[in-house]
């Protein structure tokens, strides 16, 4: 098979192309700007294009498919030609089910959690020796690629994006999917960009569970007033797990559940959001077979998805952590869950205001109140972010009410908020817990840099 990638450099293309590579199909690619670390994992394949830029000359009749980009536009030259041929063009998710039609489809779904619970069902099938293929959205420790596709697996594990498919097909990626067990673990406005109504957003969830097998499994978190209220409202798969967080009990700085044989199991994660990650990935795994008490020798040893409450760096004084989450939800689930874990700590929290809807006038009073368990909390935002997004500007007085914290100290320049960090932590009586989220970098701030000034 001869597949071409266009914009063959996202984090989902090069790990697609990468796994069609490895099952020995002949892939190339072309995109007009490649970033580490697609960039090295690509070149380690011998996958990264000689040159950068678009060529329809690779487009030709020898290829069985194009696989088109999210990042790639309308008018791409080489999305031009494909069709101007006749070629067979794919989405990725598109291609995703392709390759798993005749395999049973996972698919973990929802406003936040779906990455560290599509992990957690890796990790544990992974320990277990249970074969599958998969798609996950971070990479994971023990897991050299991000897909992974053979022919003989039986089971498919999908993290169900709801974001849009491709420049010519405007439906969130969950839609193509088809589960035969689904997880849903939460609904919070999110894509405010693409979804302008929350009612919009909604309408994607009931979408993507009516698509659930007529005889197959809902794994829904009935803690969320509405998914429950969607769940009651409509038709239904003929199995329905509703679940919630598991009791526990935080002992110096671990978190404890207990087993089947109610033995007290140590974890490495720490949070009523991981928790409840966890009870889903529990009850997805017990379906495939893997009962309870296998389930909990495994994921004992699980440290988490990348950049989800990542730990950067421990001291005696306390820790620094790095988090993709943006989101008012997955915002306040984290920092929330640092303030319970270590309540002693003096807690700092900087949030990144990155995505179209964090720089949305109209999205930023949803963060009501989402950072009020920190003891110092940093909004930053760049105002060319604002104008590369064409957004209206937005001023720290907008940002504080919205926030709704008298703790709330805003920044537009990062280096000014890393001194400020920096002011808080020198001289301390206590220990300290910082962390960062974002789904960018707070423009080029280097964590495990501050991270050891911090705790030197």
């Amino acid at each position: 098979m001869r597949i071409h990638f266009i914009a063959i450099g996202g984090a989902a293309m090069h790990n697609l192309a990468i796994a069609l590579c490895k099952k020995g199909y002949c892939v190339s690619g072309s995109d007009d700007e490649i970033f580490e670390p697609s960039r090295s994992r690509l070149q380690h394949y011998g996958l990264l294009p000689e040159n950068e830029g678009w060529y329809p000359e690779k487009i030709d009749t020898t290829l069985d498919a194009v696989i088109l980009g999210m990042h790639a536009r309308i008018d791409n030259p080489e999305l031009l030609k494909a069709r101007e041929l006749g070629l067979k063009i794919y989405s990725y998710p598109e291609y995703l089910y392709e390759q798993s039609k005749n395999k049973k489809r996972i698919v973990i779904a929802g406003s936040h959690g779906k990455t560290t619970i599509t992990a957690m069902i890796l990790h544990v099938l992974q320990y277990h020796k249970v074969h599958c293929d998969y798609m996950v959205g971070a990479q994971l420790d023990g897991f050299d690629v991000m897909v992974k596709l053979t022919d003989d697996a039986p089971y498919m594990i999908i993290e169900g994006d709801e974001y849009l498919t491709s420049p010519i097909n405007r439906r969130p990626k969950f839609h193509l999917y088809k589960p035969h067990i689904a997880v849903v673990s939460g609904i919070a406005w999110d894509h405010i960009n693409v979804f302008p109504t929350f009612e919009n957003y909604v309408e994607q969830f009931k979408i993507f569970i009516k698509q659930i097998a007529a005889d197959g499994h809902l794994v829904y978190y009935k803690d969320d007033e509405t998914l429950h209220s969607i769940c009651a409202d409509m038709p239904l798969p003929k199995h329905v797990h509703p679940y919630t967080a598991p009791s526990f009990k935080v002992h110096n700085g671990t978190t404890y559940l207990k087993n089947a044989q109610q033995q007290e199991i140590p974890l490495q994660i720490f949070g009523k959001h991981n928790l409840s990650n966890l009870k889903a990935a529990m009850m997805v795994c017990r379906i495939l077979g893997v009962d309870e008490l296998a389930f909990m020798n495994a994921i004992r040893h699980f440290k988490g998805a990348s950049k989800r409450l990542e730990l950067v760096k421990k001291s005696p004084d306390g820790h620094f952590f790095k988090d993709f989450a943006h989101a008012p939800s997955k915002l306040k689930a984290s920092i929330d869950a640092l303030r319970n874990q270590y309540p002693k700590h003096l807690l700092i929290a900087c949030i990144e205001l990155h995505t179209f809807s964090s720089l949305n006038k109209n999205f930023l009073p949803l963060y009501n109140n989402t950072m009020t368990q920190a003891d110092l909390a940093c909004v930053y935002f760049n105002p060319a972010t604002l104008a590369h997004k064409k957004l209206p500007e937005i001023d720290e007085a907008l940002i504080k009410q919205s926030f709704g914290s008298k703790n709330i100290v805003v920044f537009n320049d990062s280096d000014k908020m890393k001194k400020y960090i920096m002011s808080k932590t020198t001289q301390r009586s206590q220990k300290i817990n910082v962390i960062m989220m974002s789904s960018g970098n707070f423009d080029g701030l280097v964590y495990e840099e501050i991270a050891d000034e911090i705790f030197n």
